[in-house]
């Protein structure tokens, strides 16, 4: 009988934590859930890029732009290539709302035939990181 009593007093602590948790969710609106979604996008120019062909042994730049087109500043966090054939660079800088900025990723042309290869960046403004693609032919 004790033991009942024991596992009843559980079970009811418990379901209680669980109600408690209901109110402290609803302290945040849905309107301010959007806004954050909205307040901070990005908008790519274009998120896969053919360089045609390029010559081997010669790396070829390619520039990846994008305009902020939310309400704050986007922070690039990282950006990192798909192999150690792609260098990278990008804005270091916040970029201010209605202001572009540039990811640019390096091919290093070592082997003949057709690539495609993958640049992923991280912004503070998107939970999941944006996968840009760069394709071609070295000749």
């Amino acid at each position: 009988m004790k033991m009942i009593k024991i596992s009843m007093l559980a079970l009811a602590l418990g379901l209680m934590s669980f109600s408690a948790i209901a109110p402290v969710q609803s302290l945040v609106s849905e309107n301010e859930i959007s806004e954050a979604t909205v307040a901070s996008t990005i908008v790519w120019k274009a998120e896969t890029i053919d360089v045609g062909q390029i010559p081997q042994g010669t790396p070829k730049a390619i520039v990846y732009e994008f305009k902020n087109t939310g309400k704050t500043a986007v922070v690039i966090t990282n950006v990192q290539g798909s192999c150690g054939c792609t260098a990278t660079d990008y804005t270091k800088e916040p970029v201010q709302p209605g202001k572009s900025a540039k990811v640019t990723a390096t091919y290093n042309a070592a082997n003949k035939g057709a690539f495609t290869k993958t640049v992923t960046v991280t912004t503070s403004a998107e939970t999941t990181p944006k996968v840009l693609t760069l394709k071609g032919t070295v000749i």
